[in-house]
């Protein structure tokens, strides 16, 4: 994709860092652009000889925000990622007009509970679906589950956590939300400890939370390493739960876009 009426230029307006491999940043957002919470965009840096290389990025920002919010790894050696950690506030980035992804909410029918299953940056496009109303409407309880190697890769606690206390959010949260933060190298600074594929085959992540998963009241969203998807996605088929899919509503949303 080269062609200018593809994709519009946009700056930088905000950097923030998590860890040496991780961090956040900001856009500015053409009014042209929409999406539905929990889709991507794909991004675009520019090269010393002067073509473009893409990636998708789930938006972590609400599909109301004036600007567009996304969670980045630093990948070693990695063509994108070299380029964008070296971008500062007020610098170009290109974004796609077209929005893509099918990790939405719109892809199920009734459920009483909704899962969100994530790993690293995998827990993107989750913030962005919690700022969206009807979830709150819809559901009776909404499970966050964020899984990372270490405590300090526990990204958005605070944002994740002020929910609670949010002006127009925390009367419809505060006894629906469950945030669940899971570390596999550390036993300290997390709820649980283990794999997300593990706790699910064990039950302790369904008795940690007291809330079962079930093919009648479950829709769970899955996002993150291919390994965790495609396991976590097996372990679930086992248990009845289907991929939700055109024309044939199910109980499972996955996104993979390693």
């Amino acid at each position: 994709m080269s062609k200018p009426d593809k994709y519009t230029t946009e700056k930088i307006t905000f950097l923030h860092k998590w860890t040496d491999h991780l961090f956040s940043f900001k856009t500015s957002r053409n009014e042209s652009f929409k999406f539905i919470p929990g889709q991507f965009a794909r991004l675009g840096v520019d090269k010393e000889d002067g073509t473009i290389v893409w990636r998708p990025y789930s938006v972590v920002s609400a599909d109301y925000d004036e600007e567009l919010e996304f969670y980045s790894i630093i990948v070693p050696d990695g063509e994108f990622t070299q380029i964008l950690k070296n971008l500062n506030v007020g610098d170009k980035i290109h974004i796609d007009k077209t929005n893509y992804g099918l990790l939405t909410t719109d892809r199920f029918e009734n459920g009483k509970d909704l899962w969100f299953l994530s790993t690293g940056t995998g827990l993107a496009p989750f913030i962005s679906i919690m700022y969206d109303f009807t979830i709150w409407e819809q559901y009776d309880k909404v499970i966050l589950v964020h899984c990372v190697r270490t405590k300090e890769e526990l990204a958005y606690q605070d944002l994740i956590n002020s929910f609670f206390t949010h002006e127009y959010y925390a009367d419809m949260v505060k006894d629906k939300l469950l945030y669940i933060k899971i570390i596999t190298r550390e036993e300290s600074g997390a709820n649980l400890y283990g794999r997300i594929t593990d706790l699910l085959r064990n039950n302790k992540l369904e008795q940690y939370v007291n809330v079962p998963i079930t093919v009648s009241d479950s829709r769970i969203m899955i996002c993150g390493n291919p390994e965790m998807v495609d396991e976590t996605r097996k372990i679930l088929a086992e248990r009845g739960l289907a991929i939700s899919r055109r024309g044939k509503p199910g109980n499972m949303a996955v996104e993979n876009y390693w």
